[in-house]
Order: C-alpha cells, then sequence, then structure tokens
C-alpha cells in the first residue's frame, strides 16, 4: 500500500489543476489518478520517472458538473475545476 501526502502548495496545486483538466479532456471523463512528471532539483532528468496523484472529489455532484463541461470543451472545464478547486483534493503517493 503507498503511502500519500496531501499536496497544499499553491504553485504544484496550479500545475495539478491545469494537468487534471488536459487529462480529462483527453480521455473525456473524470480521471481518479494523474501522473506528472517527476521533479528534480539537478543532475540528469529520467522522462520515465513520474509521480503519481491521486484525484479526490468530495461530492458527486461535483464530479457530475466537472464531467458535464468535458464536451464544452478546455476553457469551460477550466473554469468548472476553478469554481471547484476547494472540492478536488490531490495526494501524492510514495
Amino acid at each position: 500500500m503507498h503511502t500519500r501526502i496531501k499536496v497544499t502548495d499553491q504553485e504544484k496545486l496550479t500545475l495539478l489543476y491545469e494537468r487534471f483538466r488536459d487529462v480529462c479532456l483527453v480521455e473525456k471523463e473524470v480521471w481518479k489518478e494523474i501522473f506528472m512528471p517527476r521533479e528534480i532539483a539537478q543532475g540528469p532528468v529520467r522522462t520515465n520517472l513520474q509521480d503519481r496523484y491521486d484525484v479526490e472529489i468530495d461530492e458527486p455532484e461535483i464530479e457530475e458538473a466537472l464531467d458535464a463541461n468535458i464536451p464544452l470543451g478546455s476553457p469551460a472545464l477550466a473554469a468548472a475545476i476553478q469554481e471547484y478547486r476547494a472540492h478536488i483534493s490531490f495526494y501524492r503517493k510514495i
């Protein structure tokens, strides 16, 4: 079983919300897990290493609203994610 850490850093959250939007648009459904390139402070970067994040939406109605905005495109989905971001949490698996 993986240990999980809730992401609270605002800069990282901004990137995760953008990644969440992009993944939802490509896959046409609300995802429960997303991947981000692993951040390496220095040295060579292996592009095949990714951090895994669990996505939790705390109310089914919010997930339905996000799902309904997917066919409307990126701006509509981004606006919905912005509106409901207090209900969307990301947990990094370590």
